[in-house]
């Protein structure tokens, strides 16, 4: 498979045909190793990069979960190829930026991603759309377990993983979701939010993690700590911190709704009608109206097979998708001009909204 066409596959986050769901757009487990003997990649030579690169690449490979995917150096990828992997998350921004001695290798369904020689040798990701947290546990720790059996992991029977970042130590996971929360967002909830989840040793960012905005209401909560806790507990108490903001979600919507639904379902409207008519968006504006619709599939104002359609957009209305669909770089005015007429072209035919539902018991 070449990069062009993963690139025009369909992912786990594209997939329209997927299960999608109110409030979490998906779930993400994330390990992190290293291979005993060998340097970690910030302190390696670039020969010993390029060793351990192709060590990694033979075990990789060999897994059943990474057949007929994308094999691939860093190095090879053009600046709007990394782009997009960073849009879809198969790769993470420090990835994009390596210069030498970093690949990738990405399933052929997009739901598996081992990147190599980023700040760990390996950076092992599976995918889920929506709240799947303890499948994505069960996928990947069966294929970091296969991997284990060809690859010697630097390992502390006092530290656990040992990992270039102390942080790390330990299980050396990341678990986390993408949430959807227009609502704890529209009512000023969110600071609360994020100290509650901060004092349960969770962490809150935006959409592509640390140092980026929520536009769109999109969050990422992960797992803050990996030392001194086994991994089924990590995933069960994140579970329930993770369902726990799900309520609290739904409580604000309903509170929105009987303080004042029709300033509700006046931003909506709004929303559809900016879309419909548009010929100007930036990403920001663009993901924050395509999160209002996607609040209106939810009450039930659009069809519920609409959902899945806005979260498709949410990906393919980001500059890299956008000039991939283009062919070619685009200026940032250009690129809001060929959002706009994208997302016209989208709601052409998307179903206008129906705000008599007050009744239907929808969340």
């Amino acid at each position: 498979m070449s990069i062009s066409e993963l690139i025009d596959s369909q992912s786990e986050l594209t997939d329209t045909a997927s299960s999608k769901t109110p409030i979490v757009l998906m779930t993400r487990v994330r390990l992190a190793r290293n291979v005993a003997g060998f340097s970690f990649p910030g302190w390696a030579k670039s020969a010993q990069r390029e060793e351990i690169l192709e060590k990694l690449r033979s075990a990789v490979t060999a897994l059943p979960q990474m057949k007929r995917g994308i094999n691939v150096a860093i190095g090879e990828l053009s600046e709007l190829e990394k782009q997009i992997l960073v849009e879809r998350h198969l790769i993470s921004r420090e990835l994009s930026g390596a210069k030498s001695g970093a690949g990738v290798i990405i399933s052929k369904d997009q739901a598996f991603s081992v990147m190599m020689n980023e700040e760990d040798h390996l950076r092992i990701q599976v995918l889920r759309s929506g709240f799947q947290l303890k499948k994505a546990w069960n996928a990947i720790n069966d294929l970091d377990s296969a991997l284990e059996e060809s690859l010697d992991y630097a390992f502390s029977p006092t530290l656990g993983y040992l990992t270039a970042c102390p942080t790390n130590l330990g299980t050396a996971m990341r678990a986390s979701a993408m949430m959807h929360l227009p609502a704890l967002v529209i009512s000023n909830q969110m600071e609360k939010v994020v100290r509650a989840v901060n004092q349960l040793g969770m962490v809150v960012r935006g959409l592509f993690g640390e140092g980026s905005d929520a536009s769109g209401s999109i969050f990422q909560i992960s797992n803050q700590t990996t030392l001194g806790e086994a991994e089924d507990d990590l995933i069960k108490r994140l579970h329930s911190v993770l369902q726990s903001i799900v309520e609290h979600e739904l409580n604000a919507r309903e509170k929105l709704m009987e303080a004042d639904s029709g300033k509700l379902f006046d931003k909506i409207g709004r929303a559809y009608g900016i879309l419909q008519n548009s010929h100007v968006l930036s990403s920001s504006e663009a993901m924050n109206l395509l999160s209002l619709i996607r609040l209106g599939v939810d009450l039930g104002a659009f069809p519920d097979g609409s959902r899945c359609v806005i979260d498709r957009l949410f990906i393919e209305a980001q500059p890299g998708h956008l000039q991939h669909a283009q062919k070619g770089e685009l200026e940032p005015n250009q690129r809001d001009v060929m959002r706009a007429a994208r997302l016209r072209s989208e709601f052409a035919n998307f179903a206008r909204p129906d705000f008599n539902f007050s009744t239907n018991g929808k969340n």
